[in-house]
């Protein structure tokens, strides 16, 4: 469904199967692929009820209370499997940012830390995490345009003494 969405919208990528991989660390047991590899957190705030997909590179160790400062959020903790599968239509260990297809209501904010940004083009999961997508940043400029988002460009604050942006 994503490819021919993508293929609708005239954005070319390079699909690349794989076992199912559930975090960051058994996907760079993966065979190298080329774009920046990432990491898609979908957070929640419930005492404002917001919503926020925030892509960062796959190495970046994210400190969550500096960047719930920098969001204006009172409580930050990632959204449920059951709001993950309403708003972006995936399981856990499938978050990408091509789940926003499924947010048609434009409910989750999105946030691209400047490191993938600036990425020539990146890794994302197509709804599923046994392959992926990858997409330039034109590609992914107009994904966001066709599915109605805008995507922030932000500095994510890395927890200090951990890794930064690789």
């Amino acid at each position: 469904m994503i490819e021919q969405f993508l293929q609708k919208h005239g954005i070319v990528f390079t699909r690349f199967d794989h076992p199912a991989v559930f975090t960051c660390e058994e996907s760079a047991k993966l065979p190298a692929m080329p774009g920046a590899s990432t990491k898609n957190l979908f957070l929640y705030d419930f005492r404002s009820d917001a919503h926020a997909l925030v892509v960062v590179g796959h190495e970046k160790l994210v400190d969550l209370k500096a960047l719930k400062v920098m969001l204006g959020w009172s409580k930050i903790s990632f959204a449920s499997p059951e709001r993950l599968k309403k708003f972006l239509g995936v399981e856990p260990g499938s978050v990408t940012i091509l789940g926003l297809v499924h947010d048609t209501e434009h409910a989750v904010a999105v946030y691209l830390d400047t490191s993938i940004a600036a990425a020539g083009s990146i890794q994302c999961h197509p709804l599923v995490n046994t392959a992926t997508l990858v997409i330039d940043r034109e590609g992914i400029s107009r994904f966001l345009e066709a599915t109605g988002h805008t995507a922030q460009h932000i500095q994510v604050p890395a927890r200090n003494g951990e890794a930064k942006d690789a």
